[in-house]
């Protein structure tokens, strides 16, 4: 009988796991993260169901930004450059990955965009995630902070229900506000839920319709960007240190 897990199975042998099976792509984050520290680049892992609203959010963030920091987009979806697409409209040089048949992106993923993004000189990089509430915040990319796009529509259950996402977060976006009146939604219960489940819980409810919090989330991560100061004398390198 299989001791350890109590299943019953006879066949089952025991394996001493001596590396993480994460390690490969821990390393690889590692070197990202370096690239971006280097360069003093503020990088944001956007996670989220599909339909949350990443791209639009992007958009409107791309719209309503105040000065002359330049951003940058690394767009993750299974099929299609539709996203990326979007964004390059609304100003932000992007770039897109489609992942085929992955729910999430790699650091390795990530590293091999950066050699066709001109990213360097860049302040912000975001990186829209594959549309997946659970994979994709297993996967270190080397990024600054987590960001998790929840929207109105997708009920007041999802921290509690997916906590390893929420548990990553460092803000929480509460998405399609402007639907609430719509919606039989109690906005309390998300904050309840997100208190339970974020490590310092910190939500921010936006709409990429009506602008609502947009100015707050800019200012969210402006106060982010002078922790980067004096970092980004990788700038004015070429891209042969990639």
């Amino acid at each position: 009988m299989c001791e350890t897990c109590g299943c019953g199975d006879p066949e089952l042998v025991p394996v001493e796991i001596q590396q993480s099976i994460l390690a490969g792509n821990d390393r690889v984050a590692a070197h990202n993260r370096e690239h971006f520290a280097d360069a003093g680049l503020l990088a944001i892992n956007l996670m989220g169901s599909p339909g949350s609203g990443k791209t639009a959010l992007l958009e409107a963030t791309a719209t309503a930004w105040p000065h002359e920091s330049r951003l940058g987009a690394i767009s993750g979806d299974l099929a299609t450059t539709r996203d990326a697409d979007r964004l390059g409209a609304a100003g932000v040089p992007s770039l897109s990955i489609t992942t085929g048949s992955s729910c999430h992106l790699d650091a390795e993923l990530v590293h091999t965009a950066l050699h066709d993004l001109d990213w360097h000189g860049l302040d912000l990089l975001f990186i829209e995630n594959v549309g997946n509430l659970v994979c994709p915040a297993v996967y270190d990319l080397g990024q600054t902070v987590n960001v998790v796009a929840l929207s109105v529509t997708e009920g007041e259950d999802k921290p509690l229900k997916y906590p390893v996402m929420f548990r990553k977060a460092d803000l929480v976006l509460l998405t399609k506000t402007d639907l609430l009146p719509h919606l039989d939604v109690d906005v309390a219960a998300i904050e309840d839920g997100l208190a339970r489940t974020m490590p310092a819980a910190a939500m921010i409810p936006v709409s990429a319709k009506t602008g609502e919090g947009i100015t707050d989330w800019i200012a969210w991560l402006n106060r982010r960007l002078p922790t980067l100061a004096g970092a980004g004398s990788a700038r004015t390198k070429t891209a042969a240190g990639r």
